[in-house]
């Protein structure tokens, strides 16, 4: 078995710039979708992405850039999806070339809006790919820690256990340790409510709550989310593994979390809009919460952590109404 063969970053953000950089510690080069010109031009010119993580430096030379997805995917063996969420469908419509005979790695943190499919899915069931050819990267592992080369932890989820070990020792390094899951589903659902619990510690933290409710919240979260894996894909799973826990405690205690900082500032009062204008940034969670909140109609499990980040978020009900209403819940 070969794998990974030439890799393809998808997406131009701070998480593709940092995968970017852990792939190029052990491949020759790579290519790199970017969807503007003007953008690949500058990095070109500079050394380094003009717009995230400003402080890495790449050598050019080792990457073939390109705005033309399909002469990407072409040239490409695997496949690492790095777009937010929202903006997938939007890519993969430019499609013309199949990609059901490439390993696709999804990177995206994210649900499929009106789809209410994680990536995994939306690849195997819109695009014909194979589930033993579709892997997830999960934390705990901050796009801007990578940068400092700061020791981190990445899981690689792929049902097809052996391709999952190949994908995971291209990213092993001095401050990348892997380690490998078949539970691709559950990783995936993990990374998606893992943000949404991120702003709910945000607007605690916004509306003054302590540390004390913080570690409260943070655990009743992985209460929840066990009780949300257990209904959509019951199997025997630790979720005190990094891929879950770690990667609910980073996103909810760091000064990095973009879902944690959104969080933070609709606690204090900001309207959603004017904090996703501020910020600049996709926070992930936003467009979670409603998938999540949707997809559990039909399951009907008891989240009332989600139920009051979406009540915040698209009823509009005041924070202090709905963080209060949890206190008295909670155990």
């Amino acid at each position: 078995m070969k794998l990974p063969g030439k890799i393809a970053i998808m997406g131009g953000g701070s998480w593709a710039t940092a995968i970017a950089k852990i792939i190029l510690t052990q491949a020759e080069s790579i290519n790199w979708y970017m969807r503007r010109d003007d953008r690949i031009e500058e990095f070109k010119r500079l050394g380094h992405n003009p717009a995230y993580l400003t402080s890495v430096r790449f050598d050019t030379k080792r990457i073939n850039f390109s705005s033309d997805i399909n002469k990407v995917v072409r040239e490409s063996d695997t496949l690492i999806f790095v777009t937010p969420s929202p903006y997938l469908k939007t890519h993969l419509k430019k499609l013309k070339t199949k990609i059901k005979d490439k390993f696709i790695v999804t990177a995206i943190k994210g649900i499929v809006p009106d789809e209410n499919l994680i990536i995994s899915d939306y690849f195997h069931k819109v695009y014909d790919v194979p589930e033993d050819n579709i892997a997830v990267l999960a934390g705990p592992c901050h796009a801007e820690e990578v940068a400092l080369e700061r020791l981190s932890y990445l899981t690689v989820g792929c049902k097809d256990i052996e391709k999952a070990k190949l994908f995971a020792r291209q990213l092993a390094g001095h401050y990348i340790k892997t380690s490998v899951n078949t539970d691709v589903t559950g990783i995936e659902y993990a990374s998606v409510l893992k943000n949404v619990y991120a702003i709910a510690a945000g607007i605690c933290s916004g509306l003054k709550y302590g540390d004390n409710f913080q570690a409260v919240l943070v655990s009743n979260a992985l209460q929840e989310m066990n009780r949300f894996l257990d209904t959509v894909h019951p199997i025997n799973r630790c979720t005190n593994d990094s891929a879950y826990l770690g990667d609910l405690l980073v996103t909810s205690y760091s000064n990095f979390s973009r879902n944690r900082v959104f969080g933070t500032m609709i606690g204090k009062g900001y309207s959603v809009k004017s904090a996703q204008i501020e910020m600049e940034m996709i926070a992930e969670g936003y467009y979670g919460t409603k998938c999540i909140k949707e997809i559990n109609k039909h399951l009907h499990v008891n989240m009332p952590i989600v139920d009051a980040v979406y009540n915040i978020l698209y009823e509009r009900i005041s924070p202090m109404i709905e963080i209060k209403l949890l206190t008295d819940s909670f155990r």
